[in-house]
């Protein structure tokens, strides 16, 4: 049955397993009339209940026959106008709240104090005529009208809380039986999520407790289920009660909060779950029995970026914008966040086709006013890089295409050399040739002191487009940053896998560490830093803390429901060719120049002269068409004197370990 002031649910929400069932669409098709004549029949009620009151509970023919039809007529369509404009026909019974039954109350008195007065002013002292028709109902006790106000309340309240209350508790178990349940948080929220686990319409959770750090609401009950104890706790009243799966009903807790409840639970066989954030509960988008799965990007994630959106839509809008490596995960990201702010044509550059086909589908459906091509290009050829530029003739370029994975380009060295170094100058040639405004490059801290040929090639790429800044109309800046969480062949996605797998899963060194960020706002950062750009800059991303690898680790394989050491191996091997233990990207010291956005800084470098980088360049590309590890690792420490990398040189026939956990790429 439909309660006063229900919500549907938005369009745009994602669809909810434990949401009730649509009714029949036989009985929505009747639904209003239903209401209505269930209305009526309580006004009809709590009118002859008023009577009997009134009488000592004896039934008279003067109240039963002259007064109790004329009076209900009256006063029924005087109620069902008022409750009408109450709003009291619309929405859900079983969803009736405090806020419900306060509008029941208004709407009681309302119309019971306009029944009053139209009886008072019409019926009484009304024309001689009226009095003459009505004269025994100017014999009604006024005690009928207070004990119908009560009556009518009464009666409509007990109807939608009797409908609440059968979808509550008069419910079928799954097959199977029900999965014990802890609810970490009992503020709003996890109370909140009490109430809709128990509106579900096939029970699927027993709720065994609460858990909350604060002292007041310890041995309390809500709703009839105790708060068990602190976080500190977990692991006992788990394995006490066999709990099964864990919510954590905290929507404003940091990522530290919620780590700490994993590491917690770290040797408990137990699922983390989750409630939305309070910005979408805020929204209407979702609701707070929409529970999902704790993610690894939940314990890692850091705080919204504030961006300045107005800037960031100036220097994009109405544009015509080439991303190279569009169907990568960063290219990929930059080009959904740059569709946002509507540029006239976006070009999408990428060699592989199967991921350009499902970003360019991805992105016309989801930005269909947005005008969008899909180019097939190795930017490492450099006349088809060309053709394309002088064709489209773009105004920013986001260079996102380069090799990132470590290993793999310590024994493909000089593969490394054409895409990453021969690639960014064909593009940044191409860009200042035809005047493009702005030329973004995408690098990573792998090039900060670099140790692996990766790293390095990312320098001098850097170095070539900060040289060409200086004699071109272009804008060229680099932006540096860590890994991201989630990008294809990272450690996450591998992790994944190996738990998938049963394991076990692979770390390369116990004590290495590497900065993380998400991908979005990776990308948004990017975007931010470009329209700072004057050109020549290196801007550098605050990446927050690193993390551990063997915790990362740790933590996914407990969010997976298994015990790391015991239902899941870990392995440790040593560090490949490359490889560093730490990642160096720090946004303070005396080489870095903050700017006006908190997570941007600029670092301070001399650059090289031109003739000597750019005769160093033309050898190296030379020897890499060789392959030549050793010749390679010599001329890159020649243009890159930081670069300490290529001390174990490749023993032959030796394979790249690409399944442990380190640099896999960004």
């Amino acid at each position: 049955m439909p309660d006063s002031n229900a919500n549907p649910q938005p369009p745009n929400a994602v669809p909810n397993p434990l949401e009730f069932p649509s009714p029949p669409a036989a009985l929505l098709r009747f639904r209003k009339v239903l209401i209505v004549l269930a209305h009526m029949i309580a006004f009809a009620t709590s009118l002859f209940v008023s009577f009997l009151l009134a009488n000592n509970m004896q039934f008279k023919r003067q109240w039963l026959v002259e007064q109790y039809p004329s009076l209900l007529l009256f006063s029924g369509i005087i109620k069902l106008g008022v409750f009408a404009r109450y709003k009291q026909y619309r929405g859900w019974w079983r969803y009736v709240g405090i806020s419900d039954l306060l509008e029941i109350v208004r709407a009681s008195v309302v119309s019971t104090v306009i029944i009053v007065l139209f009886w008072f002013a019409v019926i009484l002292h009304g024309p001689d005529v009226v009095q003459r028709s009505f004269r025994g109902l100017a014999q009604v006790s006024q005690g009928v009208f207070m004990a119908d106000l009560f009556g009518t309340f009464l009666l409509l309240a007990g109807l939608r809380m009797m409908t609440r209350l059968y979808y509550e508790e008069f419910r079928t178990v799954e097959s199977g039986g029900l999965k014990r349940f802890v609810i970490v948080g009992a503020g709003n929220t996890g109370e909140t999520l009490l109430r809709e686990i128990h509106r579900m319409p096939v029970l699927q959770y027993e709720v065994i407790g609460f858990i909350d750090d604060d002292p007041t609401k310890q041995h309390m009950d809500i709703h009839g289920i105790p708060v068990l104890g602190t976080v500190e706790h977990l692991p006992k009243i788990c394995e006490d009660h066999d709990v099964e799966e864990i919510a954590i009903a905290m929507p404003s807790a940091t990522h530290q909060q919620l780590r700490r409840v994993i590491q917690v639970c770290e040797g408990a066989k137990i699922r983390f779950r989750t409630v939305p954030s309070l910005t979408d509960i805020a929204s209407g988008r979702f609701r707070v029995s929409q529970i999902r799965d704790v993610d690894i990007n939940d314990l890692l994630g850091r705080e919204a970026v504030q961006l300045d959106l107005d800037v960031i839509e100036t220097f994009a809008r109405d544009k015509t914008i080439l991303v190279s490596g569009a169907g990568g995960s960063i290219g990929s990201e930059m080009c959904r966040q740059l569709c946002n702010f509507k540029p006239k044509l976006l070009l999408l550059i990428e060699q592989a086709e199967n991921p350009l086909f499902y970003i360019e589908r991805e992105l016309r459906r989801d930005f269909p006013d947005v005008s969008i091509e899909a180019v097939v290009c190795n930017i490492t050829d450099r006349n088809r890089v060309e053709g394309t530029f002088e064709r489209y003739r773009p105004q920013i370029v986001i260079h996102a295409a380069a090799h990132k994975h470590v290993p793999l380009m310590e024994l493909n060295s000089g593969e490394a050399i054409k895409n990453n170094v021969v690639g960014t100058r064909n593009v940044a040639d191409a860009a200042s040739k035809h005047e493009a405004e702005n030329f973004v490059m995408i690098s990573t801290d792998k090039a900060v002191n670099p140790t692996s040929i990766m790293g390095s090639s990312k320098r001098i790429a850097e170095m070539y487009i900060q040289d060409l800044n200086r004699t071109s109309k272009t804008h060229f800046v680099t932006v540096r940053f860590g890994n991201v969480l989630g990008s294809d062949g990272s450690v996450v996605p591998i992790f994944k896998r190996q738990i998938a797998e049963g394991g076990p899963v692979t770390v390369t060194h116990p004590e290495m560490k590497r900065y993380f960020m998400t991908i979005p706002e990776a990308s948004q950062l990017v975007l931010q830093a470009a329209t700072m750009g004057k050109g020549g800059e290196i801007f550098v991303l605050d990446m927050g803390e690193p993390v551990k690898i063997v915790d990362l680790a740790r933590e996914l394989i407990t969010l997976s429901g298994f015990r790391p050491g015991e239902d899941i191996e870990m392995v440790f091997t040593n560090p490949r060719p490359g490889e560093k233990l730490f990642e160096e990207l720090s946004i303070e010291g005396e080489d870095m120049q903050r700017t006006r956005h908190p997570k941007i800084s600029i670092w301070r470098n001399i650059p090289m002269d031109r003739d000597k980088l750019r005769a160093g360049i033309d050898e190296l590309v030379g020897i890499a068409e060789n392959q030549d590890y050793v010749e390679i690792v010599r001329k890159i420490k020649q243009l890159v004197p930081e670069y300490t990398g290529g001390k174990n040189l490749r023993v032959a026939g030796e394979q790249p370990r690409c399944e442990t956990a380190s640099d896999q790429g960004q």
